[in-house]
């Protein structure tokens, strides 16, 4: 890959910094696409150590979990319960152009990533997978409570609840997420 293509697939990524997400930080900031993907590849670095996970290909996770909102900075973010299934295909339509684009080895590398994330049959795509989904419900339990919607009450309880089952590590880290926001709601109720 030349300089001139490594910075161009660089500046079209950095549009993700500034892609805001339907949440907000703990410092009542809105989130970027770019921090959820960042902390979405810290999770599978910390989780690469746990019994549970020694088998799958936690670099391949990281790798997902990097660039799986990319297609994002084309189209921006469309929260979950607004995203339409013409909108993901207009999302994955574009990015995978965009990474037809890319000189090899990238452009197979990524492609071939793709292609397991939307499969979703391995074990690292479905860790990848929960992975985002946890982070969402964390990043939203960190925010203050008066930026949730009111569907969102009962929707930090049902996300991701199905991408999470293959996993008892998921499923107990999931069980004390819940807790925290049922403490969350009691308090804001308060």
């Amino acid at each position: 890959m030349g300089p001139q293509e490594f910075l161009n697939i660089l500046s079209q990524a950095a549009g993700l910094k500034t892609t805001p997400r339907h949440c907000y930080t703990e410092e009542n900031r809105m989130e970027s696409v770019a921090d959820h993907s960042w902390r979405t590849g810290l999770m599978a670095m910390l989780l690469s150590g746990e019994p549970e996970f020694q088998e799958a290909d936690m670099n391949r996770v990281i790798r997902m979990c990097l660039i799986h909102d990319l297609g994002e900075s084309f189209t921006g973010d469309i929260p979950t319960f607004k995203k339409t299934s013409s909108d993901a295909r207009k999302e994955d339509a574009l990015f995978l152009e965009w990474v037809k684009s890319f000189p090899s080895p990238q452009k197979e590398e990524w492609i071939e990533l793709l292609d397991e994330m939307a499969k979703m049959e391995t074990r690292e795509a479905k860790i990848y997978k929960a992975l985002d989904k946890l982070e969402a419900i964390i990043s939203h339990n960190e925010s203050d409570i008066s930026t949730w919607l009111p569907l969102e009450y009962d929707l930090q309880f049902t996300y991701g609840k199905e991408n999470i089952q293959f996993s008892d590590y998921f499923k107990n880290l999931r069980q004390m997420i819940d807790e925290w926001t049922k403490e969350k709601i009691s308090h804001a109720s308060k």
